[in-house]
């Protein structure tokens, strides 16, 4: 340390990362007018190319939108508990939708109050689509 310098500890270093992550905007998936979140909400984003794959092979969907780029999959909280989300899907916690300017548009809305698509099946067709194969099939190494 240089005379007169300052130490900075693991707690102000936290607090700082903290607060650089409050200052950016942050953008979520608007819930529809009328649906619940009693389990929370997360979401599963996949490039648009794959979304069109996808869609029609799900027994369920839930809430999903769009932009050019992107589709986003609305998923209860911790959907991500013990799975490996197939590259190049991203999953979110809190629906928070990084680096976009404006929301995405609302593409599709299930009947009833409940927003969310089911994550295993998701997840399944998801791997099928990006040929990887799900994490609880895959040969444990020693």
């Amino acid at each position: 340390m240089r005379p007169g310098g300052r130490v900075l500890h693991l707690d102000t270093l936290a607090r700082l990362r903290r607060a650089q992550r409050a200052a950016q905007p942050v953008l979520r998936l608007p819930v529809p007018e009328g649906m619940t979140t009693p389990l929370g909400c997360d979401a599963v984003a996949v490039p648009a190319g794959y979304g069109r794959l996808i869609m029609p092979r799900l027994p369920r969907v839930g809430c999903v939108y769009a932009d050019a780029a992107h589709w986003w999959w609305l998923v209860p909280s911790d959907s991500d508990h013990a799975l490996e989300w197939p590259a190049p899907a991203r999953y979110v916690t809190g629906a928070v939708v990084p680096d976009v300017p404006q929301p995405p548009a609302l593409i599709h809305r299930p009947d009833g109050t409940l927003p969310y698509t089911p994550p295993i099946p998701l997840y399944l067709t998801l791997c099928r689509v990006t040929g990887t194969a799900p994490a609880w099939s895959r040969p444990v190494s020693a």
